[in-house]
């Protein structure tokens, strides 16, 4: 029984590898230029970026931006700002009073523990205010180059799981069987990508499954359900 079922997982392995070689291959041909759409100009406006970007668009995050960072351009300055000016400057932004408490914590924090300067390693940035594995990881590759995980957020976990590269909708199972999929390299960008792909194909509601290089061999878990 034991061998039987070694049998069976080897052969889900290897044809979630060959999707993931497959999908990879669509991704790069439709957005040869991977990057995040959030504007910032060094790490401290990215991070503050993805920490607004929750439940939000990245277009609303950049309308509500430019006037944040005008008025408040970094760690030392936020920190003196009030929570009800920060939420002044972020109110087109939802949940923006809870969003508002997590960037002023971050700054105290940075200034506090970190020199003023954005940390550059996962387990810091997991101890500031409104940051999890998710903003962390983005912010690593995107402000610093690093690839130390996979960012799995609402889009990316949908399309891993709908295309089978992974078993269930665990943020941090369909990370860790991600980075197994993908070389290191490419973590960063197949976020960014997938990101992408979700919004303008493999929607949440209505995927355009007809439109996507990936139709002939998506096994379509999850939709219409």
């Amino acid at each position: 029984m034991k061998t039987l079922q070694f049998g069976i997982m080897e052969k889900e392995n290897a044809s979630a590898a060959r999707r993931a070689e497959a999908i990879l291959e669509i991704l790069r041909a439709r957005m040869p230029e991977a990057g995040s759409l959030l504007r910032a100009s060094n790490p401290w406006e990215l991070l503050v970026a993805v920490i607004l970007s929750a439940q939000c668009t990245d277009e609303q995050v950049n309308k509500a931006t430019p006037a944040l960072f005008a008025r408040l351009p970094g760690p030392e300055a936020t920190a003196r700002a009030t929570q009800k000016e920060i939420e002044g400057l972020i109110r087109t932004v939802g949940l923006y009073r809870n969003k508002a408490a997590a960037v002023r914590g971050a700054a105290h924090r940075i200034l506090e523990v970190y020199g003023g300067q954005v940390p550059a390693s996962l387990e810091n940035l997991l101890t500031l205010p409104g940051v999890g594995r998710k903003t962390a990881n983005v912010v690593l590759h995107g402000a610093f180059g690093l690839n130390e995980g996979l960012a799995v957020d609402t889009h990316v976990g949908r399309i891993a799981f709908r295309l089978g590269l992974c078993s269930s909708r665990d943020p941090a199972r369909t990370e860790k069987e991600l980075t197994a999929l993908f070389s290191r390299e490419e973590w960063g960008n197949v976020n960014h990508r997938m990101v992408r792909f979700g919004r303008e194909i493999c929607k949440a509601r209505r995927p355009l499954c007809a439109s996507c290089e990936a139709d002939s061999f998506c096994p379509k878990k999850g939709v219409g359900v």
